[in-house]
């Protein structure tokens, strides 16, 4: 199995992405494959079990937290915003009297992405020059209130990062207590996931940790990005950080019943369709802070992926949570075409894995 999941971890190498890491865990044991660099000017390899970024996959820990507080009668799918965040969500056509939690949970909304506001000029200058700076949670929904929503609440589908600001937002005010507390109380402490965290503002990834690196125009230069940019990678939309065994342990014990009971987990599981151009693989599909992929095997998986500047991170379970991947790319590309290349040779390397077509 090893030497089959190296050939796919060095076609996503090939490429173009600078490293790449890889943690399969099945029935059979644990595979750990690394390819590529971990730095550009040192050649160094990348770490064998290095920290990582999550990105958006700290998504699915605060929609798990949202569902626990359901499951507890602190909270409802159906209650609205605007009952819980009163005027939060107002303006430009937007209406918290019409968008509930589940909108939330699944991209539903219409919600506005702030990161446009936090990000405008897609350069490596405005990266240096703005990577340090940070904003509250009202102050980047304040921003996407400033723009129309994409749809009226409930009627199709497009994924927006102030849908989970708000959702911290409301896990606060339900609790008293701030989202990142929450997780490390329900999720982090009973699993035991010593190696991942709630880091905030801190730029600073734990030691060992690969690089990252980010292409920010066409012919380029690679970038190093290791230090993530402050506006849109510090809250409960995507700041996590950890270990791709602490992300396999988290996605195992989810799909296994281990953090929701049945009921909630149906309701994180029940999925709508996802647009073919979102980026996802065909057949994708969107539950509560989870997506729903078909594999070529039959069947499907359940996951989240992440991306930042210079990262992507891609965490996956068999519905059963017997077979789960992460895989970590360190670097990224403004080259649609490699971009396409990098993301399908990401995408066959998860369904082998999970398929089980790499023969044990």
């Amino acid at each position: 199995m090893t030497e089959a999941v190296q050939r796919d971890a060095d076609a996503l190498r090939d490429a173009g992405v600078t490293g790449v890491a890889v943690r399969l865990e099945t029935p059979r044991g644990v595979t750990t494959v690394r390819s590529g660099v971990g730095d550009l000017d040192s050649r160094r390899p990348v770490p064998k079990a290095g920290y990582v970024r999550f990105g958006s996959t700290t998504k699915t820990f605060v929609a798990t937290v949202a569902l626990q507080l359901v499951g507890e009668k602190r909270l409802s799918l159906d209650q609205t915003v605007e009952q819980l965040l009163p005027g939060v969500v107002s303006g430009a056509g937007n209406d918290g009297r019409t968008v509930t939690v589940r909108d939330l949970l699944q991209h539903t909304s219409g919600l506005p992405d702030y990161v446009y506001d936090v990000f405008p000029e897609p350069s490596a200058q405005t990266y240096f020059a703005n990577r340090w700076r940070s904003y509250r949670p009202e102050q980047l929904v304040a921003l996407a209130m400033r723009h129309e929503p994409a749809f009226p609440a409930g009627t199709s589908w497009a994924y927006s990062n102030t849908n989970y600001v708000l959702a911290a937002m409301i896990i606060e005010k339900v609790t008293g207590r701030t989202w990142e507390q929450q997780v490390h109380e329900r999720i982090l402490s009973p699993l035991g996931l010593r190696q991942t965290d709630t880091p905030g503002t801190d730029p600073f990834l734990p030691h060992p940790h690969a690089s990252n690196y980010q292409q920010f125009a066409v012919d380029g230069p690679l970038v190093d990005t290791t230090i993530p940019y402050r506006p849109f990678d510090s809250g409960a939309d995507g700041s996590m950080t950890g270990t791709a065994r602490d992300l396999n342990r988290f996605f195992a014990a989810l799909a296994g019943g281990k953090l929701l009971e049945p009921a909630e987990l149906a309701v994180m599981r029940a999925t709508v369709p996802v647009p073919q151009d979102s980026g996802h693989p065909a057949g994708t599909e969107a539950g509560l802070g989870l997506f729903f992929t078909p594999l070529s095997c039959g069947s499907g998986y359940i996951g989240h992926g992440g991306s930042g500047f210079g990262y992507v991170i891609r965490s996956a379970t068999t519905t059963d949570g017997r077979r789960t991947v992460t895989v970590s790319a360190h670097s990224r590309s403004a080259d649609p075409q490699s971009a396409a290349r990098q993301e399908d040779a990401l995408n066959d390397l998860i369904d082998h894995a999970l398929c089980g077509t790499t023969a044990e």
